[in-house]
């Protein structure tokens, strides 16, 4: 399972198309076929969460030459599956800072806003089914 926080232009499109993403967290991995949860960056003026889709194309970006140590990037088309019903952002999860206590609220918070850069991020079953109570 997957999540990206990035800069939404309409919330509400039917499909998302993200180039040159920056992943961590196991998102370099994401690939066709897999479900990922859109943020709408807050640095951005989105309001966090807004829809569950599909991956429908994942391509890596190539490393460059001249540079010794860069992020892996990727850039990926979404299928909305869903919207979400209920507000999950910054100001939601900012209080789940205790980085050891396994919650689902704790790995969002340290995973999109401990470094509050855009990126794809690799989430678990538990942040993956907390987040599908959102829909």
């Amino acid at each position: 399972m997957f999540a990206i926080k990035a800069e939404i232009q309409d919330p509400r499109a039917k499909s998302f198309r993200f180039d040159r993403q920056k992943t961590m967290y196991g998102g370099k991995q994401i690939a066709a076929g897999d479900q990922v949860f859109l943020f709408a960056s807050e640095n951005e003026g989105g309001q966090g969460l807004v829809a569950v889709g599909v991956v429908t194309s994942a391509v890596p970006t190539p490393r460059r030459p001249d540079v010794e140590r860069q992020t892996p990037r990727v850039s990926i088309a979404i299928e909305r599956q869903a919207t979400a019903k209920k507000r999950l952002g910054r100001a939601e999860l900012k209080h789940f800072t205790d980085w050891n206590d396994r919650r689902a609220e704790t790995e969002l918070n340290f995973k999109f806003y401990r470094q509050a850069t855009n990126k794809i991020v690799g989430i678990s079953e538990e942040a993956a089914k907390f987040l599908s109570e959102f829909f």
